[in-house]
């Protein structure tokens, strides 16, 4: 791991939203990514890419996992269609694990890739599991201690990024490129960007920089 960049944890790098966040890590001045995969097959393609990598399952320990980290990405989950009991052990006890690890390592933020409408699970009948898990691992975040920037986009689609966002507490319903997503993601790790802040993002008409200015 390199001293000289701030080292990131990407925890669901093999995903695809996961990867895009690792993309644009590496090609940040100021981060140094650590893709975590639970397979040993899975590392080949990021060593290939000269990508730190870490073995960690989000179930198990993983204190090996955050050793030297600085800051972290959750971006792993189930996205609401396996079944409830895997969507509670992976976005809800799975990130809640992640969380407590980085508090013991004194890691600096911790970003958290969560789901519009999260605190409204209500909102939907087929994915009311998967939107409890989130807000609860949501609120375990930000009770936690440590800095945080909690992110819950729209639906997620798999065109070109725009770069153009609407973000704020609560926007309608919407879709959004997960390209988007994993540049915002990679943009709050800032200490001075939406520092413990949550908000809600679909495609818009904005910057993505000045669209979460004021969080």
């Amino acid at each position: 791991m390199e001293t000289s960049k701030e080292n990131v944890l990407v925890a669901g790098a093999n995903g695809t939203t996961g990867k895009l966040i690792v993309s644009y890590l590496r090609e940040s001045q100021y981060y140094n990514p650590v893709a975590m995969v639970r397979k040993q097959e899975q590392q080949k393609q990021f060593k290939i890419q000269e990508v730190d990598t870490v073995l960690g399952d989000l179930e198990k320990d993983l204190s090996r996992a955050v050793k030297g980290i600085d800051k972290v990405i959750f971006a792993a989950g189930s996205g609401g269609h396996t079944g409830p009991d895997k969507t509670i052990d992976v976005d809800q006890e799975g990130a809640k694990n992640l969380i407590d690890e980085s508090k013991k390592a004194n890691v600096k933020k911790f970003v958290m890739l969560s789901a519009i409408n999260a605190d409204n699970p209500e909102s939907s009948d087929s994915l009311k599991h998967y939107l409890e898990a989130k807000r609860n691992a949501d609120n375990f975040l930000k009770n936690s201690g440590l800095k945080y920037t909690i992110v819950r986009p729209g639906a997620l689609t798999n065109e070109t990024g725009t770069r153009k966002i609407e973000a704020a507490l609560d926007v309608e319903r919407g879709e959004v490129t997960r390209d988007d997503v994993a540049y915002t993601l990679v943009h709050v790790l800032n200490d001075d960007v939406a520092q413990n802040a949550t908000f809600e993002m679909i495609e818009g008409d904005q910057r993505i920089e000045d669209a979460i200015k004021e969080f």
